[in-house]
């Protein structure tokens, strides 16, 4: 699931995920982060789901995917849409 923060000069993303689905880390990496994983790991949050939030340009589209442990790639599938086989999203 997303969150969106619009902001004056930025817009403000938050990848939310359940806790343990799946279990162990997961980090989202795309081309706002050169596709690194571990450079926004997901953390836990006090309503039972992790999160990482991420500022990124408005007027701009990008793609991603979570990265989790074992070498398991996914989408969102709350995203706009799919580019690729990556999830889309635009801000």
């Amino acid at each position: 699931m997303l969150e969106r923060k619009r902001r004056k000069d930025r817009t403000e993303i938050t990848f939310v995920l359940p806790a343990e689905t799946p279990p162990g880390p997961v980090s989202v990496v795309g081309d706002f982060n050169a596709w690194t994983p571990g450079t926004h790991e997901l953390r836990p949050r006090p309503d039972g789901t992790r999160a990482v939030t991420v500022a990124l340009p408005t007027k701009a589209d990008h793609s991603f995917r979570y990265l989790a442990a074992g070498d398991y790639w996914f989408n969102d599938d709350t995203v706009d849409g799919r580019y690729d086989g990556n999830s889309h999203l635009s801000t």
